[in-house]
């Protein structure tokens, strides 16, 4: 096969490069692949999730106290037993939860029956000075209704552990407002305003036993159901956000939505509180959570299935082509299929940011050709305006995902180069460049290392997540719940990735060029740069991934012979 040139007749005869990267010598199809291949049972989205029985965890009898706890928990009653206070200390909440299912927790919350919060840690600092040690600073977390925070909360650290006090309340809530109207209140009535059973249950640290003070809070935690203490809408029509809560805790434990839970979640009234009353932070607070939880799937099929999609990730006005009405239902097919596909591969070849970002990649990928005219009138995706509005995400999470969005039809490209003995004409076109001359055997390395450059470390999310577009295994509106497709996708991505990875592409974007442009302007013996001199640098970088074993000298020569006949052709 003849080099990559263009107006090939007109070259110049110059002395030997160095040798290229002959990426023949690596075959793509693998006789074996280094990591065995899974078969997995596709999590189907047709079928609606809540409906699959609860897994049935252990509850433990009792709390066992870790020596820190113990620890922590004492130095508290040695407060109340130095003042005299009657104060009952009681740890709410997701601690409880977590210690009876054997887990451990380091989010302590102390829940105060005749004090705030703020008065208790003055109090624990009088303690430390009477005894000599060291006071703590003391943080107080202003009450914030918008950010569903409604009452103040004290902070400080006690043996090196950040400890939340709060005191106990009764709330209600006036029509229209999520800001409560509090009071001081028992344990039972703070229990009942608690989002779910399994969250209402306390441990009282003056009599070290658990309260449940619902009388169902064990037992729905035994039995895997997800309640809340009161009515189920009037919960989440004081607090919205509590619908993600449900379903968040639901996923995390494999447990089950009530029947009426799951009614009043989709009611209407709901749904349209949670897109008015709750911030965006939160609700994104709430999804980032469910995507690095254990069960992002179940989670965002859940929200697909009580029809809240178009709530959480809400989509800017006239979006360009109009999205199609069961885009939720092929979003949620095409985060089922990336997740099996994580799940087949192994955890091993990603971190945790980028395991979170291939879901949101994954989730949101059949809207990536989809636009809309931003705020400055520009087209922009909007892919991107969900994960920076609709999440309220970090801006790099909405760049990443539509940096992977952008590159997955070069990926998809990338798979057949690498499949196949011949290099497609488009890919040939791209890399034609008169003033260098590309051997074909490294073509396939100077191609993928372009485009691992653009996408960086992120490069293998983007190879899993463009194994979804490819033709013969790409999910439809009439084809969601395929399942034979897993290990054709698992596959294609071990071969591309261990193709790559010999390649010796892990990581190409942090290499340096041999000459930067002050050293290139020197070889030309050139005053000053402008444009031609990033040019220059673009065509050496390709020049490096051909050569990948050439010298600053060698560099050096090839620059000379490319401007001589760059002269020679302007002549």
């Amino acid at each position: 096969m003849p080099p990559l040139l263009l107006n090939a007749s007109r070259l110049l005869h110059f002395p030997p490069f160095p040798k290229p990267y002959f990426s023949s010598s690596i075959p793509f199809r693998l006789t074996s692949l280094r990591r065995p291949i899974k078969t997995l049972r596709f999590f189907t989205s047709s079928r609606f999730p809540m409906d699959a029985p609860p897994i049935v965890l252990p509850v433990k009898e009792r709390i066992e106290l870790s020596e820190k706890e113990d620890q922590i928990f004492t130095r508290l009653l040695d407060v109340v037993r130095h003042f005299g206070l009657e104060t009952q200390l009681r740890v709410a909440g997701g601690w409880v939860r977590d210690k009876l299912l054997g887990k451990e927790c380091y989010d302590i919350d102390i829940a105060l029956d005749n004090m705030l919060g703020k008065d208790f840690c003055e109090k624990v600092n009088e303690y430390l000075k009477s005894v000599g040690e060291q006071e703590q600073g003391i943080g107080v977390i202003q009450c914030n209704p918008d950010q569903s925070k409604h009452l103040e909360t004290a902070r400080m650290r006690i043996y090196d552990t950040w400890i939340d006090f709060v005191n106990l309340r009764s709330e209600t809530y006036a029509e229209n407002s999520r800001i409560p109207r509090m009071k001081f209140g028992t344990a039972e009535e703070d229990a009942y305003r608690r989002d779910l059973t399994i969250n209402s249950l306390f441990y009282n640290i003056n009599n070290s036993s658990v309260e449940d003070l619902t009388g169902r809070g064990l037992k729905d935690l035994k039995s895997g159901l997800i309640v809340t203490p009161l009515p189920p809408k009037a919960t989440f029509m004081d607090d919205p956000l509590r619908v993600l809560r449900a379903i968040r805790f639901g996923a995390r434990f494999g447990f089950v939505l009530a029947e009426e839970l799951k009614e009043a979640a989709s009611d209407e009234e709901v749904r349209t509180a949670l897109a008015n009353k709750i911030s965006r932070e939160r609700i994104g607070h709430e999804v980032d959570l469910m995507m690095s939880d254990k069960q992002p799937v179940k989670a965002m099929a859940w929200i697909c299935g009580l029809k809240l999609f178009s709530v959480v990730f809400a989509f800017p006005e006239s979006p360009r082509p109009p999205i199609d009405e069961h885009c939720d239902r092929l979003c949620i097919s095409h985060i089922e299929a990336a997740w099996s596909l994580l799940q087949a591969i192994g955890p091993a070849l990603f971190t945790d940011d980028q395991r979170r970002l291939c879901l949101y990649s994954s989730l949101l990928l059949p809207l990536r050709c989809t636009t809309y005219l931003d705020k400055k009138l520009k087209e922009a995706p909007v892919t991107g305006c969900i994960i920076r509005e609709s999440l309220k995400l970090k801006a790099s999470d909405s760049d990443v995902v539509v940096n992977i969005h952008n590159a997955c039809n070069r990926f998809v490209e990338l798979f057949t180069l690498l499949e196949s003995d011949e290099i497609p004409e488009n890919i040939r076109a791209d890399l034609e460049d008169e003033f260098l001359e590309i051997p074909s055997t490294s073509i396939k390395r100077v191609f993928t290392g372009l485009l691992l450059r653009q996408i960086k470390d992120f490069w293998r999310v983007a190879l899993l997540t463009s194994t979804l577009l490819d033709p013969a295994l790409h999910l439809t509106n009439d084809n969601l719940d395929r399942t034979e497709g897993l290990d054709g996708r698992t596959e294609m991505f071990l071969r591309a990735e261990s193709t790559i990875t010999q390649l010796g592409l892990d990581g190409v974007w942090k290499t340096k060029l041999l000459l930067d442009g002050k050293a290139i302007m020197g070889v030309l013996q050139l005053k000053s740069g402008g444009p031609t001199i990033g040019q220059r640098q673009q065509r050496l970088i390709k020049w490096q991934l051909a050569y990948p074993n050439a010298t600053t000298e060698e560099c050096i020569d090839w620059i000379k012979q490319s401007q001589a006949k760059r002269q020679k052709l302007s002549d």
